[in-house]
């Protein structure tokens, strides 16, 4: 008889024996259909919460620094604790990890949908980046045990397909969420995925570990990475709304700095590291991780900015909004198995050239379109663009990244890489964000004095900057005067916002250039 709370391949806990246990083929389908629903609720998450994050931020009445918050703090636990969590399923068992993980995320998305309060919901969603620092890495590890080798590939080819898809469908259903229940609806959803993904993962999914029982988990290097990390990003939000001078803002970047330095000093001489600072030794290793930064901050800082400026603007609502995603995703998704064979046929350095310099072209289309216009004819073209820059830069940069490690430093390489894309997506959020609010706040100075506006309506408007997309008129002002000052807010807005795409669109060159000089030329296999 089984019993509910073991797994029916316990006894599988080394991989080799997993792999010859008939029982544990029989399991393989089980552990790909936990595996795939567990990591889909950290990729529907990610992406559902920025297009409701316009209705947060209204709702909750918050500045732009919350609405950055409400994203960072998820990205910043993710980003900061993932390499020790891919090291806590191989000490203390992947399924067990994998399975804490999901309990925790779920937890934590319940609190993020009954949160009274912006610093609630902060602190939830930084719970929810625990849960998916355990969970994530848990997937693909709990993968690589079940299956052998001639057949991983084709099972985690099959975890990325629908990984991909529910990454299509997440702004979309969320957008629907949001204008038929509300935004708190989005982090709901995910108490039933997660309650059958338990259910298949204590019935159907062995557990396995790899490391040794005296194996150890580097929490200090982890506990430095995200108190150094947590600076940064307080320093560099609290930037939009104290400015750079204000001491406060330089006084908690120093202290970011010494922490970081702290932690790269520990990882030196930590005997279990979570990031090896021996793999930064090969230059292609380090260029690829030091591309992946600055085009997964082009890419974070696009996709942050655009649902704001499509539904406060634009006049979207947050279904439509969800859908305009589309296009980037299906055409990453669509062409992912092609660009992946783009490493073979041309070697690394070319696709890594070309794919960020159509990314850098898609960032700058997005800041062509003004106030109205057609979806296909505005913002289409740009996405399009963008999801083909990106399905022919990832796959490749995968590849390298893997391969500059080595096969025996392939799980840490992948770990050290997709928390480098985490923390982009967090340095990015919150640079640019100090920098659209300082745009914002200049630009509608600069109108309104223009306009000749009385100074005590200039001051209650600028008053309103912090809120950025959400800044309202006075109540008091009606007419003709309202409309005009309503007109003065959206295009400083979209003055703004075309100054963020036109950085991003900068970053996202100096990733092809950072390719060019770094990259080999080598082809991985020269015969194909």
């Amino acid at each position: 008889m089984i019993s509910f709370g073991r797994a029916p391949c316990d006894e599988g806990v080394i991989r080799a024996a997993a792999e010859t246990s008939g029982c544990a083929e029989r399991a393989r389908p089980w552990v790909l259909a936990a595996t795939i629903l567990g990591s889909s609720m950290a990729f529907i998450d990610g992406s559902v919460v920025t297009v409701a994050l316009p209705a947060i931020q209204a709702d909750l009445t918050t500045s732009v620094a919350g609405a950055q918050w409400v994203a960072n703090a998820y990205m910043l636990m993710l980003g900061a604790l993932i390499l020790a969590g891919g090291s806590a399923g191989d000490r203390f068992g992947r399924r067990r990890v994998f399975a804490l993980g999901v309990a925790i995320f779920t937890a934590a998305s319940v609190a993020c949908g009954l949160a009274p309060n912006t610093a609630a919901l902060i602190a939830a969603r930084a719970a929810q980046g625990v849960g998916g620092a355990l969970l994530v890495p848990g997937s693909l590890a709990i993968i690589s045990a079940a299956f052998p080798a001639d057949e991983r590939g084709k099972a985690i080819g099959t975890w990325a397909g629908f990984s991909a898809l529910t990454t299509a469908v997440g702004p979309v259903l969320g957008g629907w969420l949001v204008d038929a229940l509300s935004w708190r609806a989005i982090f709901f959803i995910n108490v039933p995925i997660a309650l059958l993904t338990l259910g298949l993962a204590f019935w159907r999914v062995p557990e396995s570990r790899d490391a040794p029982d005296d194996g150890t988990v580097d929490w200090r290097g982890a506990l430095l990475a995200m108190l150094g990390l947590a600076g940064l990003a307080y320093g560099l939000t609290a930037a939009s709304d104290f400015g750079w001078m204000h001491p406060i803002v330089p006084g908690v970047l120093l202290g970011s700095g010494l922490v970081l330095a702290l932690f790269v000093w520990y990882e030196a001489r930590a005997p279990s590291p979570m990031m090896p600072l021996g793999l930064f030794r090969s230059p292609v290793f380090s260029g690829a991780n030091a591309m992946t930064l600055l085009l997964y901050f082009a890419l974070s800082g696009v996709l942050f900015f655009l649902p704001f400026n499509l539904i406060r603007i634009q006049g979207y609502s947050a279904t439509l909004a969800g859908a305009a995603f589309l296009p980037f995703t299906l055409i990453m998704g669509g062409l992912s198995r092609w660009s992946g064979g783009l490493i073979q046929r041309y070697g690394a350095r070319k696709p890594l050239t070309i794919g960020p310099v159509i990314v850098a072209a898609g960032s700058a289309l997005f800041a062509l379109p003004g106030i109205g216009g057609s979806y296909w004819t505005t913002f289409f073209p740009a996405m399009a663009v963008l999801g083909l820059g990106m399905a022919v830069s990832v796959a490749p940069l995968t590849t390298t990244v893997m391969s500059a490690a080595g096969s025996q430093h392939a799980g840490t390489a992948s770990g050290i890489n997709n928390a480098i894309s985490r923390i982009a997506g967090m340095l990015a959020i919150a640079l640019l964000g100090a920098l659209v609010v300082g745009v914002f706040g200049a630009t509608l100075d600069t109108r309104l004095a223009e306009s000749q506006v009385p100074s005590e309506i200039r001051h209650a408007l600028n008053a309103e900057v912090p809120k950025f997309a959400e800044a309202k008129v006075p109540p008091q002002i009606e007419g003709e005067q309202r409309r005009m000052l309503e007109k003065v807010l959206d295009e400083s807005f979209v003055r703004s916002f075309r100054v963020a795409m036109l950085v991003a669109a900068g970053l996202a060159l100096a990733s092809a250039l950072c390719a060019g000089l770094t990259i080999s030329t080598q082809r991985k296999n020269p015969a194909a």
